[in-house]
């Protein structure tokens, strides 16, 4: 009997908590596709035993970046005066995971976001690559990465741009007006030559293709010393899933092609591998980042270091960088095994690849290790969003 009636007065507590939440915030603007549907801290499984600590402190610093929280879609008004909450706890001391608990309790409203068609998100997983390179073409090194053109423009929600695709995400700039930049093809086929662009070169188009999917890497160059690459925009063409695509011609069970599957079977066959990664018309373009540590993460979309388990990559049409999410789901460990995850990530990357308002990219980490891992997540996700009250 007690334990019945302890059950019944958590979950009035439970009710009451829920219902305090509903009537003290408006759900966010939600894209199309997306429902949304409050939930309480208390009775999410795990808030209470994740290290928030970990969370506030990349939720901080990205407060504190100039300019602060670099939007995606535009920033919610609300969240300045929750980063001035934050950079104010932060200055007056270590910030310890129950502070930092009850910080975002109380700056925040929790949504639990979900696709209209399903009940769960999805993530995928992505990492930082590492791969040989040079600073000079020779024939070992054929393959150039490319510094960002001067007339690329990139489309937010906001522009107008008459007559161009509503598909594309950029533009070339002209005299006469924007026009669609070269795809794929066109770029590798000698649309950029003669500009200067050329920052890096590598083995071969595989490794430069992983690197484009990844978005940032390490190049080790022939003197053993390691540059750093971030994004630094793309064609504006739309992504296409090489993996999707060899799983359809070769009938692969989509739970078999994992990344690793995909980069054995481009690096058996140099002919093969220049047509179906030609069948992807983006094309991403970077900028080297000597400044950065060895031990920092790649910059993310947002500007700052990725935090390997803590940061994601959203649609930056959906949702602005820089929220808090709380996710709970089940991935492989890389070991065989699998893992259950649930804490909180703050959005601060985002992808071609990303499009919907409950995916997500979960970044693993650096190096083969990471990779492998990445490679094997394609999992459903519980995705809570917490938007500033």
């Amino acid at each position: 009997m007690n334990r019945g009636g302890a059950g019944v007065a958590l979950a009035f507590s439970a009710a009451l908590g829920l219902a305090s939440v509903t009537a003290m915030a408006s759900p966010p603007p939600l894209p199309q596709g997306a429902r949304a549907e409050a939930m309480s801290p208390a009775a999410i499984p795990g808030w209470a035993q994740d290290d928030h600590g970990k969370a506030f402190a990349i939720f901080a610093q990205g407060c504190m970046a100039d300019p602060p929280l670099r939007q995606g879609v535009p920033l919610p008004e609300r969240l300045t005066a929750v980063c001035d909450n934050a950079k104010a706890l932060a200055a007056a001391g270590p910030v310890g995971r129950e502070q930092a608990k009850t910080f975002f309790e109380q700056n925040f409203a929790f949504w639990l976001i979900r696709p209209e068609t399903g009940e769960t998100g999805f993530t995928t997983g992505y990492f930082e690559p590492e791969f040989e390179g040079s600073l000079t073409r020779s024939d070992a090194f054929p393959t150039p990465l490319y510094d960002r053109p001067k007339d690329l423009v990139t489309r937010f929600s906001e522009d107008d741009w008459p007559g161009l695709d509503k598909t594309l995400s950029a533009a070339r700039r002209t005299a006469k007006g924007f026009e669609p930049f070269p795809d794929r093809t066109a770029i590798e086929t000698g649309a950029l030559d003669g500009q200067g662009l050329e920052i890096l070169w590598l083995r071969d188009p595989v490794d430069r293709f992983v690197l484009q999917v990844q978005g940032s890497g390490r190049v080790r160059l022939p003197d053993g010393s390691v540059t750093r690459l971030s994004y630094s925009g793309r064609n504006g063409h739309p992504y296409t899933s090489l993996g999707r695509v060899l799983s359809q011609r070769e009938a692969i069970p989509p739970e078999q092609m994992t990344m690793d599957r995909l980069i054995a079977r481009l690096k058996a066959d140099a002919g093969f591998a220049r047509d179906l990664i030609r069948l992807n018309k983006s094309f991403v373009f970077f900028a080297r980042r000597d400044d950065l540590p060895a031990e920092s993460g790649p910059i993310g979309g947002a500007g700052l270091p990725l935090t390997p388990m803590r940061s994601i990559a959203v649609d930056r049409t959906a949702w602005p960088y820089g929220l808090p999410v709380w996710i709970d789901t089940t991935l492989p460990d890389g070991a065989g095994g699998n893992e259950h995850l649930a804490r909180l990530m703050i959005a601060q990357d985002t992808g071609s690849a990303i499009l919907g308002p409950a995916r997500m990219d979960l970044f693993v980490g650096s190096g083969a290790e990471a990779g492998h891992r990445a490679g094997l997540i394609r999992h459903p996700v519980a995705f809570t969003l917490l938007w500033p009250r």
